[in-house]
């Protein structure tokens, strides 16, 4: 027999959905099975799955140490280290969240196995501050709550406890937390622009195209820009992001005739040229949190200004 007791974040969610995490190998029909037989049980008692776990609740697995290890699987190892590239900057921490800066060239989120981004930073950076523990480790993972292009510098969340994370990304979700950007941009733009489109992904060419009219597969999106200096011949934007699809912000910004600085994708390589830039000038600058039940966030703003080598001047 095997038995385990829940910390925090393994808990206030369904045991059910605790189960599928810490047997991850098992299958949907094996772990009601062994509930309705008693094999695993909650508190000594039988359970159905749709019990709400709370910290400190055991759950016992009375299996065959063949079983148990087959259906654990072989876990990730905890992050014992960090690849050669410097900390990011910390804006905000607590037990339940970060706000950090991510940095162009960094994913957010593995695309590849072998790929080190975002996620397994803040992993890492848990474990090294004594924000989770082992046992815990194997069934919760600290994660990202919005992501950034790869290529996309600027402010990002994560959340460190279940409670964190959960209430960070419903946040994400329901487009509660306003999202700025800075966009240095070809031409002058005079006055404030409110857009709303459709794009459509090519996943192929991983590239998307700006439509004026739903077609199945496009997705809706609205932008608003405000001009922040003026040029001769390029603007400082200020990006608001109603929406957050893929390559939302240099997409439109290109079908409009305003591309992005160094953007090779959907800018103008001449524009680029001049300026001796080729890694877009766009940066996630500000999120700005509604009243919430994470005290370090609620009602805050959270604002970074532009790179030093933007040419503004």
């Amino acid at each position: 027999m095997y038995e385990i007791s829940l910390t925090a974040n393994q808990s206030n969610q369904r045991l059910d959905k605790f189960l599928r995490k810490y047997l991850k190998n098992a299958p949907d029909s094996f772990i009601y099975r062994m509930l309705r037989k008693k094999n695993i049980t909650l508190n000594g008692y039988k359970a159905i799955g749709n019990e709400k776990t709370v910290a400190g609740d055991t759950v016992q697995f009375f299996l065959s140490e063949e079983t148990y290890l087959k259906m654990r699987g072989e876990t990730e190892p905890i992050p014992d280290g960090a690849p050669d590239f410097p900390d990011l900057p910390i804006l905000y921490e607590d037990g339940d969240l970060m706000v950090f800066i991510k940095p162009q060239g960094l994913l957010s989120q593995k695309a590849e196995k072998d790929d080190y981004s975002v996620n397994e930073w803040v992993c890492y950076h848990a474990v090294e501050q004594g924000l989770i523990s082992s046992s815990e480790f194997e069934s919760f993972r600290p994660s990202v709550c919005n992501r950034l292009d790869r290529n996309t510098a600027g402010i990002m969340t994560a959340g460190l406890s279940l409670r964190g994370l959960q209430t960070l990304s419903n946040l994400f979700h329901d487009h509660r937390v306003e999202k700025y950007y800075y966009a240095l941009v070809r031409g002058q733009v005079q006055d404030p622009i409110d857009f709303k489109c459709f794009l459509k992904k090519d996943s192929y060419i991983n590239k998307v195209s700006v439509l004026t009219e739903s077609v199945p597969g496009a997705r809706e999106v609205h932008t608003g820009f405000t001009p922040v200096k003026v040029m001769k011949d390029r603007t400082l934007l200020l990006v608001r992001l109603y929406t957050g699809r893929t390559h939302q912000i240099r997409s439109v910004l290109g079908y409009l005739k305003h591309p992005i600085l160094g953007d090779t994708k959907y800018g103008d390589n001449k524009f680029n040229l001049k300026y001796n830039i080729y890694s877009q000038c766009l940066i996630a600058c500000m999120l700005k949190f509604p009243v919430c039940g994470l005290r370090g966030v609620s009602g805050k703003t959270f604002e970074i200004g532009i790179p030093k080598d933007w040419p503004v001047l």
